[in-house]
């Protein structure tokens, strides 16, 4: 009967978990005139995966060594905040007019890296000297993540230097435990990115935005970071938003407490994919998947240093409710905002979104 049990578990999270990345897709460089497009997302990368052939430039395997890329992205002229508008087949460049597509990928040595990063900072003004890193979840494959992230940035109107840590996930529904390892094996990788960023760019502040598994990830890096003596990397480390984080509940606690800073948590209790996600990891409440309901958790959790953002009350652009950071173009422009705005270091007022933490959805709302 458990085996039975485990059978259907396994199943419904696999079609359920879907969500965080759906059919892998690949970086085809498109012929588009600048006119054809809204603008142009220049994004810096980093990775852990195995570097692989075009147009998939890198694979779901794991790396011991860092590799570097450039992607320039346009935006269609069409776009609309909180829509991913990409071509229906996943080999395709794409039309300018109506879908994101890819400008140019530009590979990078280490050096090349930290020239071309370090010059985007300094042609900032002084305000807008800084870094945003975003860390992808589970089922995700490099032009996926890409792309999302694009959106991401276009949608928030964020005006600093957009940098993608992605990690080896095969993007295939079953290799959950795979990925799971792999963001663990990823944790030095993204720890040494982010103390380079933090050191030898210019960059006055850096703010981390994680989603679903690669929450895990960020945490996990952020705990070793504190260990080592500077979990603050130097003071330059301000807002840490993790959203639809797929961690177990139990283990965060231990986390926060080991990190001592601030975090910012996107929750939502219809969550359908972490809903199965906790089945499948022996019945245990995911991070993600709490809501104000849940009273004396929030509680606690507020009491160490989370500010806890319940979501559940807002419309999602996935069928899932797993994407709404970056499909809901209330919170993913509230996001922009709040990275715009000097100050909001999450030490002061309701935390990194300057909200109330006990407020509800519809108060949130407002706050636009």
């Amino acid at each position: 009967m458990s085996g039975l049990r485990s059978f259907v578990l396994v199943s419904l999270l696999s079609l359920v978990l879907a969500a965080c990345g759906g059919p892998p897709r690949v970086l085809v460089v498109s012929a588009a005139k600048p006119n054809d497009t809204s603008g142009t997302v220049s994004i810096f990368v980093a990775t852990s995966r195995a570097s692989t052939k075009q147009p998939e430039y890198f694979s779901g395997e794991r790396s011991p060594a860092v590799a570097f890329a450039r992607l320039d992205i346009n935006v269609p002229r069409n776009h609309q905040v909180g829509q991913l508008e990409l071509p229906g087949s996943v080999t395709s460049a794409g039309d300018p007019a109506s879908h994101f597509t890819v400008g140019d990928v530009k590979l990078l040595s280490e050096p090349e890296m930290l020239k071309e990063v370090k010059a985007a900072v300094a042609q900032r003004p002084p305000a807008e000297r800084e870094v945003l890193v975003f860390v992808h979840g589970f089922n995700t494959n490099f032009a996926d993540a890409a792309f999302r992230f694009a959106q991401i940035v276009t949608d928030s109107g964020f005006k600093g230097v957009p940098v993608l840590f992605t990690w080896p996930s095969r993007a295939q529904i079953l290799a959950y435990p795979y990925d799971r390892d792999s963001a663990d094996f990823s944790r030095d990788a993204l720890e040494t990115g982010l103390r380079v960023i933090a050191r030898d760019l210019g960059a006055n502040r850096f703010d981390i935005l994680a989603h679903s598994m690669g929450t895990l990830l960020t945490v996990e890096t952020l705990r070793q970071a504190a260990i080592r003596g500077d979990g603050s990397f130097g003071g330059k480390l301000r807002n840490v938003m993790l959203a639809a984080p797929d961690i177990d509940l139990d283990v965060f606690k231990t986390q926060l407490a080991a990190i001592k800073r601030p975090v910012t948590v996107f929750v939502s209790s219809d969550d359908r994919a972490l809903d199965f996600s906790r089945q499948f990891a022996g019945d245990k409440t995911r991070l993600g998947a709490i809501s104000d309901k849940d009273t004396e958790v929030v509680a606690d959790l507020r009491k160490a240093g989370a500010t806890i953002i319940d979501l559940s009350g807002d419309r999602s652009g996935d069928d899932y409710n797993h994407g709404k950071f970056a499909t809901t173009p209330r919170i993913v422009e509230m996001i922009g905002k709040r990275l715009g705005a000097d100050g909001l270091d999450g030490r002061t007022g309701g935390g990194m979104l300057g909200l109330d933490p006990k407020a509800s959805p519809s108060f949130v709302a407002r706050d636009r």
